[in-house]
């Protein structure tokens, strides 16, 4: 049986785009699967909003987004790719990291060239550690995996110093051994095509809504070369203006009954969870 990151890895040597749904707890990952995606993708800022309401300004730990991961790892069957932030820290805790994803079942890894505490990629007032000093990172991620895990190398250096640099820091990153490189925030089309004619590597491109980065189609984004898209905070974006609504409709309506239609039956509930599956498995060992 192919492990997940084999998987992953023959998904980034085959034609075409991939397509990666963020998601941010164990139910989202189970839905995004069911949905048809074939990878999904732990989101660093969507982990800080659902389960701290924090801001995307780094706050989140290692262990925290570790075990969120693992949650999510444990719960699908395809490749999850978790974002690492800045690695948490020097080369040495990369290695841990590298590690500690590894162990969690994480098919592939985002690490960045901020400076820690790291912010969103699409915030203002980011700073970024020298190239030599995150080719060190990458080179130190590479050495450590023991199970091939993917390691996808980001810069924000677009938003700190100019394209050039970042398009410099991206080839870089490549001959690191970074297996996917992920210029974060061009401002427009031309300058997503001089990323994707300049570097020599799987490209990622993120789609926030919102954000600095146009917002082209998929076959839009194909032709220009790149191999992943990614729309990161999409899903809790949609849950928080869903739960919004809702709290507030209860709390005028003091009830739930005319919105049903706008729920998941109770039916629904349990096929999602699986909850015959489990009850099968008491009946076959003897319990209720």
């Amino acid at each position: 049986m192919k492990t997940k990151t084999a998987i992953l890895r023959k998904m980034l040597t085959e034609p075409g785009l991939i397509l990666l749904p963020g998601v941010y707890d164990a139910l989202s990952a189970k839905l995004a699967v069911a949905a048809g995606f074939k990878a999904i993708y732990l989101s660093g800022s969507a982990i800080a909003m659902s389960q701290f309401a924090y801001p995307d300004i780094g706050l989140p730990t290692m262990s925290e987004v570790i075990e969120q991961a693992r949650r999510v790892t444990a719960a699908v069957d395809v490749p999850v790719v978790v974002d690492i932030d800045t690695g948490y820290g020097n080369a040495v805790n990369v290695l841990r990291t590298i590690r500690e994803a590894e162990a969690a079942g994480i098919a592939a890894v985002q690490i960045e060239d901020q400076l820690f505490p790291k912010k969103c990629g699409h915030f203002e007032g980011k700073e970024i550690v020298p190239s030599d000093e995150m080719v060190g990172k990458i080179r130190a991620a590479v050495t450590a995996r023991r199970q091939d895990i993917v390691i996808i190398g980001r810069t924000d250096a677009r938003a700190v110093t100019n394209l050039a640099d970042a398009i410099q820091r991206g080839r870089a990153y490549a001959e690191a051994g970074a297996d996917v490189v992920f210029v974060e925030a061009p401002r427009s089309t031309e300058e997503m095509a001089q990323v994707t004619s300049s570097i020599p590597a799987p490209l990622l491109i993120n789609m926030v809504e919102g954000g600095k980065t146009p917002q082209l189609t998929l076959a839009e984004l194909q032709a220009l070369g790149f191999k992943i898209a990614l729309y990161p905070t999409a899903c809790i974006r949609v849950v928080a203006q869903t739960l919004q609504t809702f709290y507030g409709h209860l709390l005028r309506q003091g009830s739930t009954a005319d919105i049903l239609d706008q729920m998941v039956s109770f039916k629904g509930r349990n096929e999602i969870t699986g909850l015959a599956w489990y009850e099968e498995w008491a009946r076959k060992f003897g319990g209720k």
